[in-house]
């Protein structure tokens, strides 16, 4: 054993009190960087983007990837960030006085969700109650548009009822496919002139037309390095490129792939374990998963195990088609292609792998049953360090929308009577009761009739807020949705159904508006006085303390940032009162230090 290992070994588990000291100041520095970081991440996030900008240029240091850290940002409050402050009263004359609090707080419900989808972070909505009167404030703190969130607000809510969308998408016309054709065709053209542009260059500067041309934004400024890539990543049809060429090429014509035109060059290349192409065989037994026989378990291995007598690297695959319990094993013959580690389950890919070419496993059991397993090739898995330069082109998705994957059944709140939370009888979980009204018992009937064993989806807004499955069609106008619902959860549905079902009309009695100018302001003031007065204490308390003083100020900083990256991490909603809160905790904090610093000037005794 090398001699400084005891050294080491006594300085971490048995430290001297030097030693201690030493300990501490260096977790205290590694406490500081992480939470400096975290305050300000984008002092990092340069440093690293740079790191990995130069060592992309050095082939075997191209591995070497600092990661970049969140950005998190300071929660503003209302009067820093500027916003709107908004009273509604709630017309609650047409509901019992019992459901007035249950209907406000689903009403609350939605206008949460409503001013989160228009992009208010850390909305306030509350509902309070004057005499008679319910009001809800809603506080909106970095809104742009007041106007349209006025209008948001006091929508209606919308429940609508919709079911999966079958409607095949439509096809391009023809004057849609002639300007992508001609489009692309240009943009292979351009993709030919890069090629042009970079072989006719003396000294290879392709991280530069990376930068200048390629439509990868994720890697154009890293000069279009992807890193190693396997054959099994996003990147296959590069990998099958770099496979037929080899390491030290670069691509004379550009490779076209799902994405555009592609100019590949490949820096180098490495080993990354062996992949495994074999055919199985499967008796699979009542339990197992995905099995719809009723053999048993004990039936089944004894099957396999007959077969095992019988099995050659001849007839493997006959008897693959002849008997495997597998559902197309009959055409297939239990094919499963090339493989590599961690693609099959466990037992399965341990056997496979411990294989020799040509052999037959012994009996192997996974979840799904017992196997055979035949080994017919094994070959070497590489990757490659490649760069890339793309050229985007068009696809059919640049002109045609994504397909709505639901459509809508007619059915609306307005048809639904109420909602209520229940319970089953059988086992005691939790559920929500729907009950519709005679224009929607006969409508939801006719959905549940073509729908039976497929789902059916319940927006509230345009959200969905439940999926459930039709298991019969239900024609007396009363439904149940069970799941895994805590009650809590169950509650939360009902609520939500009932604000669609039961809206409460809403009207804006009183707004106040908070100016972003005004926001901007006080928070570049309330920063600006902060930092004044902490270094005006700092210069205080060195020329008054000297090296106490100093150490005080030091103290005072890690305080400070730790406190930040709390406000970030919770988060925090500052406010102008909160930033002279956490001001004034500082000064407190300077109090405390000048006590432990000099005790003995400050009690008056030398």
């Amino acid at each position: 054993m090398p001699s400084f290992i005891p050294k080491i070994k006594k300085a971490i588990f048995q430290p001297t009190a030097r030693g201690k000291v030493r300990w501490t100041v260096f977790f205290i520095i590694i406490l500081v960087l992480i939470v400096g970081f975290y305050d300000s991440p984008d002092t990092w996030n340069q440093g690293a983007n740079f790191l990995n900008s130069q060592t992309s240029k050095v082939g075997w240091l191209s591995w070497l990837k600092a990661p970049n850290v969140p950005t998190p940002q300071f929660h503003l409050g209302l009067d820093l960030q500027g916003g709107a402050h908004l009273v509604y009263e709630a017309d609650t004359k047409d509901i019992p006085a019992s459901d007035r609090s249950e209907a406000l707080d689903g009403v609350r419900d939605v206008i949460e969700r409503r001013v989160n989808a228009f992009g208010v972070a850390e909305p306030i909505v509350q509902t309070t109650k004057s005499g008679d009167s319910w009001r809800i404030i809603a506080e909106l703190a970095g809104v742009k548009d007041i106007k349209q969130a006025i209008k948001m607000i006091g929508e209606t809510p919308v429940l609508e009822f919709k079911e999966e969308n079958t409607v095949a998408p439509r096809e391009l016309t023809a004057d849609e496919k002639k300007e992508m054709e001609k489009y692309n065709k240009n943009i292979k053209e351009r993709a030919q002139m890069v090629i042009k542009e970079l072989l006719a260059q003396k000294e290879i500067d392709f991280g530069g037309l990376a930068k200048k041309y390629s439509d990868d934004l994720a890697t154009k400024d890293m000069d279009g390095a992807l890193g190693f890539i396997s054959q099994h990543s996003a990147y296959g049809e590069l990998w099958d490129w770099a496979s037929k060429n080899g390491a030290g090429k670069i691509g004379n014509e550009p490779l076209e792939t799902s994405e555009g035109f592609n100019i590949i060059k490949v820096n180098s290349e490495k080993e990354s374990g062996k992949e495994v192409q074999a055919n199985h065989l499967l008796i699979c037994y009542k339990g197992a998963d995905r099995c719809d026989k009723d053999t048993s378990k004990e039936d089944a291995l004894k099957k396999i195990q007959e077969l095992k007598t019988k099995a050659t690297a001849e007839n493997f695959i006959t008897l693959v088609k002849e008997n495997s319990t597998e559902p197309g094993a009959d055409q297939g013959g239990g094919d499963l292609g090339w493989f590599s580690a961690g693609q099959m389950v466990k037992p399965f890919e341990d056997a496979a792998f411990s294989l020799g070419t040509s052999q037959i496993s012994d009996v192997v059991e996974s979840q799904f049953g017992y196997h055979l397993i035949y080994k017919k090739d094994e070959r070497q898995l590489k990757e490659y360090n490649v760069n890339r330069i793309l050229i985007k082109k068009k696809t059919e998705s640049d002109y045609l929308p994504p397909p709505e994957p639901w459509k809508f059944t007619g059915l609306t709140g307005k048809q639904l009577a109420k909602s209520y939370l229940d319970f089953d009888q059988t086992i005691g979980t939790a559920q929500v009761g729907l009950e519709f009204n005679d224009e929607g018992k006969n409508l939801f009937a006719e959905i549940t009739k073509r729908n039976t064993g497929k789902l059916v989806a319940i927006f509230l807004d345009g959200a969905p807020i439940s999926v459930p499955r039709v298991n019969e069609p239900i024609l007396e106008g009363k439904a149940v949705i069970s799941g895994d619902f805590t009650i809590a959860e169950a509650k939360l549905l009902v609520q939500r159904l009932n604000a669609g079902a039961l809206p409460v009309p809403i009207k804006l009695i009183s707004q106040e508006t908070v100016g972003a100018t005004l926001g901007q302001s006080s928070v570049q003031k309330s920063l600006k006085a902060g930092l004044y007065g902490f270094l005006f204490v700092a210069l205080f308390m060195i020329l008054r303390y000297r090296l106490p003083g100093f150490l005080a100020v030091v103290s005072l900083i890690i305080y400070a940032l730790i406190t930040l990256s709390l406000f970030k991490l919770i988060p925090v909603t500052l406010t102008l009162a909160g930033v002279a809160g956490f001001i004034l905790s500082v000064g407190m904090a300077v109090d405390a230090n000048i006590l432990k610093s000099r005790p003995r000037i400050i009690f008056g005794y030398q």
